[in-house]
């Protein structure tokens, strides 16, 4: 294959809100370079994974090269990469906009700029980014490409100028994006007779090749054989197949200055692919790393449980080859009375910690037990220490507490007028401060400050419910803050279940405490004797549920005499039933933990 010139390489991201249309106008770049056959195609294209295609959402960042003749009568080389939408997987598109040196900015032209495309520009703006905007869905009777421009210039801060106005759906304006893509996005910069510098991008584990690594050549040049080196891991191997993706896999000799492709190299400890880490030559070594990728923060920590004990050697195995291919997913080992062995993980937000558990229960066939979902609080000691916590079962004794700090969030939430005032109530009834409320045309922008600890549960879907799904929302972490938290335990049988602990605010304290209890009622079974469930705060009970024991009729036999009679067997038998609670033990089932915590806080079910 042809050698491309650097100066006739282009490579962008696509960036959007979600539903804006990435996917599809990624669909119709790749139809129209003639990639791939009309057979061949099919809508979403490069959503490979099933849960991409079933929830209709990007989730992996995908890349594929693109042959295109230009008006000019030259040759170019377009490298694409399609990235994900969706608030939680922000640190997936700052990757892809870190290995790229312009972006498409996607903005439906019916709805204008949403909270996620606000984000998604700043992104790019910050790492130095050519910015297309692009209008898309302007065949729709809705469509206001005038003013969604003007949105985009009083909103972002954008020049409007080169704007293209397209419908990825029917194919109108494509000409134009790749136009402008030649035009506006600059030819990546790197000299081939530089050591070798590439950027290690993302990784995945295939079940016949090993692990995949996608790369970004900055110096340098790679060919099939040589033997190469990771700087962060000095570990050395010899490149087995080389090529890039057109989204289909596709080999060739040598990856050049400014070209994106893959590597496999029979690379097989999970540990040694880490992305964001500089690949060079074994014999001429580059002097300097790359910058690599800033590290992304976990905000929501949950614990994962195989259900069988025997399947955790699978799920630790799982989890590896997982966290390969998503490196802003973190885990440890860790242990509970009442679940056994398994893992502390971090994760981005709910959905992606939802997606996470599909992943690990449909790829790795694991069925699994997933504790509550809390965030990470600061603990500082009377003796001045400061400690991270990330699971509430590891809480200090309250009388070392000097103070608690909580993870608080700056949310921006974009609303249609009519829907202000339920969006308004729902952050101030969240412990909400509004920092900001601005107008963008005929829609209210709202800036508030929330602790992250009520969001992380339901947030999201209130917000949508209220809005009937127009209004859009993003976050960023803004720091920690003091607080009133209590830890609430939950005891059965006046013993403490480790796994369904958790934090709140001493307001909501006893309204969640009596949610789990209330459920917890119904989930186990009866025993020979009486169970109590009781939330409590330290040693206060601030809830309780009695499980009835079950009864035999001891008078059964009783024929007429005295009532002393009766009343002596009855007494003997609360004897008994007492003596047996202190020795009994309560068997919890495991769908009791699962359902006990799916418990809906909101609405106490």
């Amino acid at each position: 294959m042809a050698k491309t010139e650097t100066k006739n390489i282009r490579n962008f991201a696509i960036i959007a809100h979600i539903d804006h249309g990435k996917s599809t106008l990624a669909d119709r770049l790749i139809e129209k370079c003639g990639n791939i056959s009309s057979r061949e195609m099919k809508d979403q294209l490069l959503d490979s994974m099933d849960l991409e295609r079933e929830k209709g959402i990007t989730i992996k960042a995908q890349t594929t090269r693109l042959s295109y003749k230009a008006k000019d009568g030259q040759e170019y080389q377009l490298n694409l990469m399609d990235t994900p939408g969706h608030v939680d997987f922000t640190y997936e598109v700052s990757r892809s906009l870190a290995s790229v040196e312009g972006s498409l900015l996607v903005v439906d032209a019916t709805q204008g700029v949403e909270a996620q495309t606000l984000a998604n520009a700043y992104m790019a703006i910050d790492v130095n980014h050519e910015i297309i905007p692009v209008l898309n869905k302007i065949d729709l009777p809705s469509a206001d490409a005038n003013g969604v421009k003007k949105q985009i210039e009083d909103v972002i801060g954008l020049h409007t100028d080169n704007a293209v106005l397209i419908s990825a759906k029917s194919g109108i304006g494509i000409d134009d994006v790749l136009e402008a893509i030649v035009k506006y996005i600059p030819a990546p910069t790197g000299d081939e007779k530089e050591p070798l510098q590439a950027l290690l991008v993302d990784g995945w584990y295939d079940v016949y090749l090993g692990i995949i690594v996608l790369i970004r050549i900055k110096n340098g040049v790679l060919k099939k054989s040589d033997m190469i080196k990771m700087l962060g891991t000095n570990s050395i191997y010899k490149i087995e197949r080389i090529g890039f993706f057109t989204p289909k896999m596709q080999d060739t000799e040598c990856l050049y200055p400014g070209e994106i492709g893959f590597i496999i190299t029979g690379m097989k400890n999970l540990s040694e692919c880490k992305i964001g880490d500089t690949i060079t030559h074994e014999k001429q070594p580059c002097q300097n790393a790359l910058p690599g990728f800033k590290q992304s923060i976990p905000v929501v920590f949950s614990s994962i449980f195989p259900v069988d004990a025997s399947d955790y050697p699978l799920l630790q195995d799982a989890i590896m080859k997982l966290s390969l291919n998503d490196s802003s997913f973190v885990f440890e080992k860790e242990s509970s009375s009442a679940l056994g062995f398994g893992f502390r993980c971090g994760f981005l937000g709910l959905l992606h910690m939802e997606i996470i558990q599909e992943r690990l229960t449909r790829e790795f066939n694991l069925d699994l037990i997933n504790t509550a979902p809390s965030v990470v609080y600061k603990i500082y000691s009377q003796n001045g220490s400061m400690q991270e916590l990330h699971n509430p079962a590891d809480l200090p004794d309250p009388s070392q507490i000097k103070k608690i700090e909580e993870p608080w969030i700056k949310a921006t939430i974009l609303t249609p007028d009519e829907f202000l005032g339920g969006i308004l109530s729902l952050c101030t009834e969240k412990r909400g401060i509004q920092e900001n409320l601005t107008y963008v045309g005929d829609r209210a922008m709202v800036v508030y400050k929330l602790p992250l600890n009520e969001v992380v549960f339901d947030f999201y879907d209130s917000i949508k419910s209220i809005s009937k799904g127009y209004a859009s929302f993003d976050y960023e972490i803004a720091g920690y803050e003091e607080s009133n938290l209590v830890k609430v335990s939950i005891l059965v049988n006046e013993e403490p279940v480790d796994a369904l602990s958790f934090m709140c605010h001493k307001s909501n304290a006893e309204f969640r405490g009596r949610a789990i209890c209330a459920k917890l009622k119904d989930l186990i079974p009866r025993h020979m004797f009486k169970i109590p469930i009781q939330a409590a705060i330290g040693g206060k009970v601030i809830a309780r549920e009695t499980i009835q024991a079950f009864r035999k009729d001891v008078t059964a036999k009783c024929y007429g005499g005295d009532i002393t009679r009766k009343r002596k067997l009855l007494e003997k038998q609360k004897k008994g039933k007492k003596k047996m609670r202190l020795f009994g033990n309560v068997e919890i089932p495991q769908k009791a933990f699962i359902e006990a915590l799916k418990v809906d806080i909101k609405n106490g079910q």
